[in-house]
């Protein structure tokens, strides 16, 4: 790209969202530009098996699916940037980006897809084993766990909500929480207590998870009782880390409306924002399903969100 550039689309981020919003972008003869990040492909790309994207009888790896993606919003026009937005102006059209490659990109339209992070643990076993027994989508990646034991920490909705769905297809689901009480609804806690193939392990904290390294899998977690120090290995064959997530809209700060956790506020039924001609797609704005498919269904929705923005008509 030269050092400075203008052009209709702009889309920050190369997830399921951005890369679909790419390819109608593209279709549309809109001439998209895509700045993928440091993490080209999104949250999939630290995915293995893939059993639940549609169109696939058998399972598929994540990396390849957003190969597949990234391919095919270049073979319909879209340029893909291996670069940064460092900064962003939203004040006025057209809009203002700066890469951290020096370039400058005026955009008539922005759509934003830059995702959400899962909160981690921060224990190195638990990256060792990351796909090979940890996760962070129970709903993703529950189904790999039939009628095994597993463990999830957290004391929030998502944590309640997840342990419940897990109930579903595994022997044994353990709650574990460093407190004596849940954060969660209260609804939601009482069907939890209900559920006779759930226990809560209360006041405990994992310490460390265990393994086996040929096949990597995971066959325990080491917790640790936070009054009483005490130790002991919980034999589970998956765990699962539901204690939040962080979307990434530090660069839209004080320019984009956003609630009390960070994600960017769209209006209801579109992916409108409260900047006109800025639209956001993806995890970014999702913080219920976080599905690949409904990154990629609300990427397709910012694409002609902003078609019709730009032909005066949204």
């Amino acid at each position: 790209m030269s050092t400075s550039q203008e052009i209709k689309v702009l889309i920050i981020g190369a997830g399921a969202a951005g890369l679909s919003a790419a390819i109608y972008a593209a279709r549309a003869n809109l001439s998209p530009v895509v700045i993928q990040g440091l993490q080209p492909g999104g949250q999939l790309t630290i995915t293995t098996d893939v059993e639940n994207y549609p169109g696939f009888a058998e399972a598929i790896q994540g990396p390849w699916l957003m190969e597949q993606m990234a391919q095919q919003a270049a073979h319909c026009g879209a340029e893909l940037l291996f670069d940064l937005v460092s900064e962003i102006d939203l004040s006025a059209r057209p809009f203002r980006a700066t890469l951290d490659g020096g370039a400058t990109v005026l955009a008539d339209v922005v759509i934003v897809a830059t995702g959400a992070q899962a909160r981690w643990l921060g224990i190195d076993s638990e990256r060792h084993f990351a796909g090979a027994g940890v996760s962070a989508c129970a709903t993703c990646d529950g189904f790999f766990f039939r009628g095994k034991p597993v463990a999830i920490v957290g004391g929030g909705n998502t944590a309640v909500e997840e342990a419940i769905y897990l109930a579903q297809m595994c022997e044994k689901v353990t709650l574990i929480h460093r407190r004596d009480s849940l954060r969660a609804e209260k609804v939601m806690q009482q069907r939890l207590f209900a559920n006779p193939k759930i226990e809560v392990l209360w006041d405990h904290v994992v310490e460390d998870v265990v393994g086996t390294e040929t096949p990597k899998a995971v066959t325990g977690v080491r917790v640790r009782h936070v009054r009483t120090g005490e130790y002991y290995v919980l034999p589970v064959e998956g765990l699962f880390v539901a204690i939040g997530h962080d979307p990434a809209t530090a660069l839209f700060k004080g320019q984009l409306e956003t609630d009390h956790e960070g994600y960017v506020v769209t209006q209801p039924g579109t992916t409108r924002t409260s900047v006109p001609g800025v639209f956001a797609a993806g995890d970014v704005q999702d913080k219920i399903y976080r599905q690949a498919v409904t990154a990629a269904g609300s990427g397709c929705m910012a694409a002609l969100d902003a078609e019709k923005f730009l032909a005066g008509i949204g």
